[in-house]
């Protein structure tokens, strides 16, 4: 019985992924595959693995994968029936994930610049840095939403844009932390756990969102894990207010304000690879 010329092969392919673990990576991994044509994406965080249902040939996708230096390498490959390589359709859970993360996307929005202009005022690195966190997680949910239904240059041209802003708005921060660093600062400690205890209830907030959709679908789970991260992240920062009060030194400020600010400039240099 001779084939159907017109039937198209798919392949599911298993990916070791060491270096992906939030959302952002996630992010990452799907624009840079955008283009590639019909692709189905499964994401485990806690594994730092992908499986990959697709049309192209895999070391093509390796290829873009290894290009995001996340230290990709295939663990397997094999066909799978067309049953299996079917696209997945959009769901009524698809609407309600887009409607949780509209309102991350608001949240972490409004708490960038409500930070930010609290943590120039309280003369905080540690909170101008962490401003620009939750502008990195605003950019994760709001590329997601923008990237539905647009074509994968759109999707590029987007990304750039928020990872130079990004690495732009990091680039201050760090700028600020030397220059306070050579000509002092006297942060306020108080405004600073105030503030910090601020972000905190709104990324536990996010937390407990998330936490609901956490096992509708790997991306729900990277959020879940990303929301998590930045708690700790303003944990650091309340930490930090507490230390300048205890030693009436700036230093704690700067070393926090420097710390999340190198994740903040990664994180844009990450977005910046992609092609």
């Amino acid at each position: 019985m001779t084939k159907n010329p017109t039937h198209a092969v798919y392949r599911q392919s298993t990916f070791s992924i060491p270096k992906m673990d939030c959302p952002s990576e996630e992010n990452l991994i799907r624009m840079a595959v955008a283009n590639l044509g019909d692709i189905q994406l499964s994401f485990d965080l806690s594994k730092r693995e992908l499986v990959a249902v697709h049309q192209m040939n895999v070391e093509e996708l390796l290829q873009r994968l290894q290009s995001l230096n996340l230290g990709a390498e295939l663990r397997a490959s094999s066909p799978v029936s067309p049953e299996k390589s079917a696209m997945q359709t959009r769901t009524a859970g698809d609407d309600a994930e887009a409607r949780t993360l509209q309102l991350l996307l608001m949240i972490n929005g409004v708490m960038f610049f409500l930070e930010l202009a609290l943590g120039l005022f309280a003369q905080s690195t540690g909170l101008i840095a962490d401003s620009l966190d939750m502008f990195a997680d605003a950019t994760v949910y709001g590329l997601a939403l923008y990237a539905v239904g647009k074509a994968a240059s759109m999707k590029v041209r987007a990304a750039h844009i928020a990872g130079w802003l990004q690495i732009l708005l990091a680039a201050g921060a760090l700028t600020e932390v030397v220059r306070r660093y050579f000509y002092g600062s006297e942060p306020q400690s108080a405004l600073m756990m105030g503030v910090g205890l601020l972000a905190l209830a709104a990324n536990v907030t996010c937390l407990v969102l998330v936490s609901k959709k956490r096992h509708d679908g790997a991306h729900m789970t990277a959020s879940y894990i990303f929301s998590a991260n930045d708690v700790i992240a303003n944990l650091g920062v309340i930490v930090a207010g507490v230390l300048v009060a205890w030693t009436q030194s700036p230093y704690p400020d700067l070393i926090i304000g420097t710390v999340i600010g190198l994740i903040v400039l990664n994180g844009g240099r990450r977005i910046l690879q992609l092609r």
